[in-house]
């Protein structure tokens, strides 16, 4: 198990922008995880006038899992984290509006396709045992020193 202050060294997100509780389980050879997210009012996502965060954030939950997924992978090869981004998010579906304080939202991931730093993943998260959410996206990560380059060229 995994939990949130080991998490900060596997991915850049902090603060309110971390919408990971813990990992539960993961496998790096089968490119695979299983994490938890508890959702509290204090998540960026929350809307008061609702009393909830809307369950389409949950791609969110879903991409964070991908980068710690990647940043363990990573960390095994000796490889800083990498910067990643979602390059589209395909065949999403929400079976559940909303996800509401004291939930905890269990999300999965499993890679499908890798090529160079391209990869695509399905992804689900269920609330209370029920598929809430899932969807495949697909995420490129960016070498830090070709990324820094372009940073200082602009």
């Amino acid at each position: 198990m995994i939990e949130k202050d080991e998490l900060q060294e596997l991915i850049p997100h902090r603060g309110k922008m971390l919408l990971l509780t813990r990992v539960n389980t993961y496998d790096v050879k089968e490119m695979r995880l299983s994490a938890e997210y508890d959702i509290t009012s204090d998540c960026i996502f929350f809307d008061p006038v609702i009393g909830a965060v809307p369950s389409w954030t949950g791609f969110e939950f879903i991409a964070q899992a991908i980068s710690v997924l990647s940043g363990i992978r990573n960390r095994e090869l000796g490889i800083k984290p990498r910067i990643g981004f979602i390059l589209s998010i395909q065949s999403m579906k929400m079976e559940v509006p909303l996800f509401k304080p004291g939930s905890r939202v269990e999300i999965r991931v499993k890679q499908n396709d890798a090529t160079d730093l391209i990869y695509t993943f399905e992804g689900e998260a269920f609330l209370e045992g029920t598929k809430a959410i899932e969807g495949k996206l697909m995420v490129m990560e960016i070498n830090e020193d070709n990324y820094s380059k372009l940073c200082r060229e602009r």
